[in-house]
């Protein structure tokens, strides 16, 4: 992360949630009281603010998190033109005018998407690439492996938030794309959703267990 530490303390904040001031300094490089310095500054400024909970038996510990200004400060991606344009497209040609619109919307991403990942020879690589895909979007993405065949991709930031909030279609189509990019083999499902309260969208990534073969093909196979 570049940036002053005001900066980078509210991009770590974004991109992963609530945070304790020791947490916050030992991801920063700097000592608990200056992020607390730091901290009480981005509060003054309505930016941030803290949420004390009980561990156990001891004192509560304080996390902090983005205000609704805080997150204001990643703006949405040309968000009043986007959904201006959406608005025009329903009041001009409908609901079925719209549905259009996003359908091809789709098809050209998908098409984009596939042809960047065609290389990717593994679904390690292709979460990978749609990850760096998307965080060049602008979504702040990224992925962890939870399980052999149990993976999670995270946006930690919607640039077009209010053109989606108008118009759920964007939200279905995008999980749309992931399915077709990433393969009949896997399913993915969305945990968590920016439009639905949460403070980022999570989509579950499972790949498909091959069917056991049976006994004649096993036998079939060793001769």
């Amino acid at each position: 992360m570049t940036g002053s530490t005001e900066e980078r303390l509210l991009y770590l904040l974004k991109s992963r949630g609530m945070q304790t001031a020791g947490d916050a300094g030992a991801a920063l490089g700097i000592t608990t009281p200056g992020a607390q310095q730091q901290l009480a500054k981005l509060a003054a400024a309505g930016l941030v603010e803290p949420e004390d909970r009980k561990h156990g038996r001891g004192r509560p510990r304080r996390y902090w998190r983005l205000t609704a200004k805080g997150h204001g400060r990643f703006p949405d991606r040309h968000s009043d033109l986007t959904l201006g344009l959406l608005q025009s497209t329903e009041a001009l040609f409908g609901k079925k005018g719209l549905d259009r619109l996003i359908r091809h919307r789709e098809k050209a991403t998908l098409e984009s998407y596939g042809a960047e990942l065609a290389e990717a020879e593994s679904i390690e690589d292709r979460i990978a690439g749609l990850a760096r895909i998307r965080s060049r979007e602008g979504y702040m993405a990224d992925w962890e492996k939870l399980a052999p065949d149990r993976y999670l991709l995270v946006e930690n930031h919607c640039p077009v938030c209010a053109a989606a909030a108008a118009c759920q279609g964007l939200c279905r189509s995008e999980l749309d794309v992931f399915r077709a990019v990433l393969g009949p083999s896997v399913t993915v499902e969305r945990t968590d959703h920016i439009l639905a309260g949460a403070r980022r969208c999570a989509y579950e990534i499972t790949v498909a267990q091959a069917p056991p073969r049976r006994a004649k093909e096993r036998k079939a196979a060793r001769s």
